[in-house]
């Protein structure tokens, strides 16, 4: 009888669609065993991303008592015997709640004096750290500030980024600047990248822009720890500065900036073009070259080892290569400077080389779980910054694909052309379907991040990738290490022709018709549910992982806002507005930067205003009436005359000033007018217009208002432009 109602229920269960549906899921939920661990860092780096998404600066306390409370839980579950049901969403709470409680905690840690908006010049003594990336207005520096003109020594930054006329000063000078003093720059526009949030937990306290040259200072000895810090970025320059003697500026800057992190040789042309071409992520150093290069000294080793029979027979090649390879991404991470993007490569790599030597396998899942979680412990801020977010999607969808790649068969006496070609078909195969999947992975971040696709991406690094990494690479560390003796330049020859070759192919598909789109930027939440959808399909197995798939389109597919019709910089100073699919640009060649960004971000193409039916003077522009254009700006530090100010509210429905506007006239009272005091509370602002004519009303979005009150978020200032 028992069987007889088995049987039934079975039967039952075979002609209920939903049961068997039901089933399955169940099913599969329980096939996922051990891998419920995989998404512990997901939770945590949930838990940091919520903590960057608030908007006002939570108490550690109610945080560090909830993420207590949150293990204790989880603890209690395992030990009471309770099932998965009850322990994996016990320890999902607790990872979240944790992810959260570190970001506050790392937060706290680097917390340090931001410099105040100083309107007038000051002047500075400092030591040189290092060398940075080139801006618009010429040559960087990251500097130590030892003294401020008007600022006590508690209200110091200690790191500022200075731009400086002509070349810049080496690591480990002492200079004296007059410059102009600001905090770090607000984002752009409301709910682009927050530049001062970056540097935040850079250590960086403000910006300076020289206005005169650099000259040396007499200062008294650094701590020895600053000391140290200056001699190491010394070396990596005069390292830089010889590979750039050996191979020229322009494919010695290239091979500079992939070797030491110093990107002050590379032309602005080459840049884009490595931009357009999707082969920019070459240049800046990352999970590809710590992994090439170390992977390079893993396979020397291991070679020459088993080279050598009496040590093969006594040691363990592979673990000798392996301890070789963490020494080597050691090495390369101090090189590079130990940017945070080269830090978290280097974590990621050791943790493989550290599994090959406690006989792991080092390629997995869980081992990629381990340095994600190990990154965000140390790096809570990495979850917001593209570099992680690109790096850590496209290295857990190519181990994803190295679990369902076929495995080939050895087959036994094959003669070596048949066996050559059936390889080279293989690794073919293996290199356009990583390329593929890297590129879809990083895809909805590039969109989301940057507005752009490389349409000849692809191609471009599949031409690239072979040469770059069995001969640039390993060119470039082989000739990196013997330049210091003398003996570099064979390797940096070979290394300058591949960059020559690599720089050919960029050029080539960045001129190619069509070679970047631009895309606007979706609504926020589309990309956390992108990612998920990318997790999903790389951490879950079986047939439910397609779920993930539509997730993971979510910046591709989902609807835009729509497009503002007017955005103003911070400061006033700045402007453009939407048109006909295009951003027009009031000031041209004036903060540059951000208008590039708000613009690709409403997936507009940026021009420059028409000089007919504009009427503008050294500190105004406006346009000759409201059908040519809708703002007008007045960016001169005094407020304009009554009848200068009158007139712009005639012609213009939007008017910016950057001073403030104690009075407006009664031309003024039925315009919008933003002063000087709105956005030095507000920053940058986006304007909708709701009607037509003298009935329009506007509604605005600003960058302070999305940014929140954090410890980072300090009121956006003007750029020092005299009046």
């Amino acid at each position: 009888m028992a069987s007889e109602g088995d049987a039934g229920r079975d039967g039952a269960a075979q002609a209920d669609p939903l049961g068997r549906i039901l089933a399955g899921l169940v099913a599969e939920v329980a096939e996922q065993g051990l891998r419920w661990r995989l998404w512990a860092p997901v939770a945590f780096g949930a838990g940091c991303a919520l903590y960057f998404s608030l908007r006002a600066e939570p108490s550690i306390g109610p945080l560090g008592a909830a993420a207590l409370l949150a293990i204790a839980s989880w603890v209690a579950g395992r030990r009471s015997g309770k099932g998965r049901r009850v322990t994996v969403p016990l320890m999902l709470v607790a990872f979240l709640a944790c992810g959260v409680a570190a970001a506050k905690v790392r937060s706290d840690r680097v917390a340090g004096p931001i410099a105040p908006a100083m309107t007038a010049p000051t002047v500075l003594t400092a030591w040189v750290l290092d060398v940075d990336s080139p801006g618009e207005s010429g040559s960087r520096v990251v500097i130590a500030p030892t003294g401020v003109r008007g600022l006590e020594p508690e209200q110091t930054p200690l790191r500022l980024r200075a731009t400086v006329r002509g070349p810049p000063p080496r690591p480990g000078e002492a200079i004296r600047l007059y410059a102009i003093l600001n905090p770090p720059p607000a984002p752009a526009a409301p709910g682009a990248y927050d530049f001062g949030r970056n540097a935040w937990f850079q250590g960086l306290g403000g910006v300076a822009f020289a206005l005169g040259e650099t000259r040396a200072a007499e200062l008294s000895p650094p701590p020895w720890r600053l000391r140290l810090m200056m001699r190491v970025n010394a070396a990596r320059y005069a390292l830089a500065e010889r590979i750039v003697a050996r191979l020229g500026p322009r494919i010695g800057g290239v091979a500079a900036a992939m070797v030491t992190g110093h990107e002050a040789w590379i032309g602005r042309e080459d840049l884009d073009a490595m931009r357009k071409s999707g082969l920019a992520h070459i240049l800046s150093i990352s999970g590809l070259h710590m992994a090439v290069v170390g992977g390079f000294v893993f396979f020397a080793v291991r070679l020459g080892v088993a080279a050598w029979p009496w040590l093969a027979l006594r040691v363990s090649g592979k673990k000798i290569a392996a301890g070789a390879g963490l020494i080597a991404v050691g090495v390369y991470l101090i090189v590079s400077g130990s940017p945070p993007p080269a830090e978290r490569a280097a974590i990621t790599a050791g943790i493989a080389f550290v599994a090959v030597l406690i006989d792991r396998q080092a390629i997995t899942m869980q081992a990629l779980a381990a340095a994600a979680l190990v990154v965000l412990a140390t790096q809570p801020e990495a979850i917001v910054t593209p570099g992680f977010q690109m790096s850590f999607a496209a290295t857990a969808a190519l181990v994803a694909l190295v679990e369902i790649w076929p495995r080939r068969l050895r087959e036994i006496s094959v003669p070596w052309p048949i066996a050559a070609v059936q390889r080279l078909g293989g690794w073919l195969a293996a290199a356009c379907a990583a390329s593929l999947v890297a590129g879809m992975a990083t895809g909805p971040f590039a969109m989301q991040h940057f507005n752009r696709t490389a349409v000849y991406g692809l191609m471009a690094n599949l031409l690239t990738a072979p040469m770059a990494d069995f001969i640039m690479m390993p060119a470039l560390a082989l000739g990196a290490a013997l330049e210091p003796l003398g003996l570099g330049a064979p390797f940096l020859w070979i290394a300058g022709k591949a960059v020559e070759l690599m720089l050919a192919i960029g050029h080539w598909t960045a001129d190619l018709p069509g070679a970047v789109r631009t895309i606007a930027s979706a609504p926020t939440a589309a990309l956390p549910i992108a990612f998920l959808g990318i997790l999903i399909l790389c951490l879950w197995r079986g047939r439910l992982r397609w779920v993930g798939a539509p997730l993971a389109m979510a910046v591709l597919l989902w609807p835009r806002a729509p497009t503002p019709d007017v955005w103003i910089g911070d400061g006033g100073t700045q402007a453009a507005f939407a048109r006909a699919g295009e951003a027009v640009v009031v000031r041209s060649g004036v903060r540059e930067f951000a208008v590039d960004v708000w613009s690709r971000r409403r997936g507009l193409d940026a021009v420059a205003r028409p000089d007919q039916g504009w009427s503008c003077s050294r500190f105004s522009c406006a346009p000759e009436d409201a059908g040519i254009g809708p703002v007008a700006l007045w960016w001169g530090r005094r407020p304009p005359e009554p009848d200068l100010l009158e007139g712009m509210c005639r012609v213009a429905p939007v008017v910016a000033s950057r001073a403030p506007l104690p009075d407006l006239p009664e031309t003024c009272l039925a315009r919008l007018v933003l002063d000087g005091v709105d956005f030095e509370r507000g920053g940058a602002v986006e304007l909708w217009r709701d009607g037509e004519g003298a009935a329009a009303s506007w509604s605005a979005v600003w960058a302070a208002d999305v940014r929140g009150r954090r410890p980072w978020s300090r009121q956006p200032t003007p750029e020092g432009e005299g009046a």
